[in-house]
């Protein structure tokens, strides 16, 4: 008898091992993706820190030179205009004991004077040209006409003059004036090119707040350079993203500056004037201040804060206040680490208070009526995407207007920073307000008029800007990254802003023949 042998089994399914062999193969690219994404950041922590100029840790820098306070720039009234003159001239300065240091200044060695002008006022700069090389001045954070905004469009050649003219009619604030020369900017405003305008109202003059200039009411116009061991600037761009960074601070031109304060509260008008270096204003013990000002004037009423981080353009007015015989350190604590700008703290200036301080009125609950922004009537949304060295993968072409606005409208830009390395993001003629963070409302800090905001890796702004009073069909406004070393390579772009119906006309600067940017 024979016992028939059971049926084989069937074959197992084919699919079975296919999967494993999928998900072998998926294992095996993703190894691969993990390390190269690792490497990135590993490359991305390495370009932006191992290279970067640091300055003095804190707490180690000896205060020893009186705060210079730049001088208020004089005017004159010609038949109801009030006119201010500025010479960009070459000289050297001495910062350091090893040298004089080659600079460039207004009306002296090293910066400029202080411009101040009431809102009502119609002004008139003469800038006077006396270097070897062309150059500009923009007006940052001025409300005025695209002519007299003095962009790139605007050059001043050696051994000439410009005379742009007009109206003040935006609210007191902090605003600064600096070169905007296509692809050279950094390199005349780290020579010492710049300096403040302050834009006085009837409404500011009206509140009890420290406005005595030079006495309680201060500039603090913020740098980082290096030397090298004849004086001179030196540095480069290193390993870092940034631009270039130096280990040195100077405030208003002044190394380990102190302020002799007499005051029992004293307003500091912080400038970020550096070229590339994010800070975030703090005090060494940890005090609180009063931020009343952000780029565009005064905040709706005094915040309360413990710092104020400020981005290379930004502004921010403080009130800090002060005992009688203490010391404080204004320092800058480490940036949002999402700005991936460095991680040292250092001191930047000492107050130092009298024996016998005079006494400060209380500072006012309420500054200016600040409406909430309201941008139900916006007409059009545009997006801003930084990359690189490019906005919405294109970099700067002087012959080509991005966009077209329409005077007296607003619209809604959303700005967002898709790389891991700090950007900012810059718009001339126009204060903005911030609608949103990532959806969110803004901080305080970021309440009230702004022209210029930091931007954080794939943190979103939405922007209320509104276009007021100037079309020009032919000559046009910026929007660009205030990291100048960015700008010069091309992060940025052009909007004409037109009469309703009016086509754009825009003219290329004489002398200028690029079609891309090459610097």
């Amino acid at each position: 008898m024979v016992t028939a042998l059971p049926s084989p089994l069937p074959p197992p399914p084919a699919v079975a091992p296919r999967r494993r062999r999928r998900g072998l193969v998926a294992v095996l690219i993703a190894i691969p993706l993990v390390v190269v994404l690792l490497i990135a950041a590993a490359a991305i922590w390495f370009a932006t820190n191992s290279g970067r100029p640091t300055p003095p840790q804190a707490g180690s820098v000896s205060f020893d030179q009186p705060l210079l306070i730049p001088e208020i720039a004089p005017s004159r009234l010609e038949g109801g205009v009030r006119v201010y003159e500025l010479e960009a001239r070459q000289d050297s300065t001495r910062f350091v004991s090893q040298g004089d240091t080659p600079t460039l200044g207004y009306n002296g060695s090293y910066l400029g004077p202080t411009l101040m002008a009431e809102r009502g006022e119609r002004v008139r700069v003469d800038i006077a040209n006396s270097l070897a090389e062309t150059t500009t001045v923009h007006w940052h954070g001025m409300h005025v006409p695209a002519a007299m905004d003095g962009g790139p469009h605007s050059p001043i050649a050696p051994g000439t003059t410009w005379h742009p003219e007009w109206l003040i009619d935006q609210p007191a604030a902090s605003l600064w004036y600096h070169p905007h020369l296509h692809g050279e900017t950094r390199e005349q405003v780290d020579a010492g090119l710049a300096g403040m305008f302050i834009v006085q109202d009837e409404v500011e003059a009206a509140l009890d707040l420290p406005r005595d200039y030079g006495i309680d009411d201060i500039p603090v116009i913020v740098q980082d350079r290096s030397f090298g061991p004849d004086g001179a600037f030196s540095g480069g761009l290193g390993m870092q993203f940034d631009g270039v960074l130096g280990e040195t601070i100077l405030v208003n031109g002044t190394v380990a500056p102190y302020f002799e304060a007499s005051t029992e509260l004293v307003r500091l008008r912080l400038l970020n004037g550096s070229s590339a270096r994010m800070y975030d204003f703090t005090f060494a013990d940890g005090r609180e201040f009063a931020l009343i000002g952000s780029d565009g004037g005064l905040l709706s009423e005094p915040v309360t804060a413990s710092s104020v981080p400020l981005s290379p353009g930004e502004r921010a007015e403080i009130v800090v206040a002060l005992t009688p015989g203490e010391r404080v350190v204004l320092r800058s604590q480490a940036p949002d680490p999402a700005l991936h700008a460095g991680g040292a703290a250092f001191d930047v200036l000492e107050l130092r208070a009298a024996a016998s301080l005079a006494s400060s009125p209380e500072l006012p609950r309420t500054l200016v009526d600040l409406p909430a922004p309201d941008a139900a009537d916006a007409v059009t949304e545009r997006s801003f995407v930084m990359s690189g060295h490019e906005i919405n993968d294109r970099e700067m072409d002087l012959g080509r207007a991005d966009f077209t606005a329409t005077v007296d409208t607003s619209e809604i830009w959303t700005v967002r920073n898709e790389n891991p390395l700090p950007h900012s993001f810059h718009v001339h003629d126009t204060q903005f307000r911030v609608l949103s963070v990532d959806g969110a409302d803004p901080p305080a800090r970021l309440s009230g008029w702004k022209d210029t905001i930091a931007l954080e890796w794939n943190r979103e702004y939405r922007l209320l800007v509104r276009f007021e009073d100037y079309a020009d069909a032919t000559t046009p406004y910026m929007y660009h990254c205030h990291l100048l070393w960015h700008e010069d390579q091309g992060m940025m772009g052009q909007f004409l802003v037109v009469e309703p119906g009016q086509e754009p006309d825009l003219k290329r600067p004489e002398g200028d023949s690029d079609d891309h940017h090459d610097h």
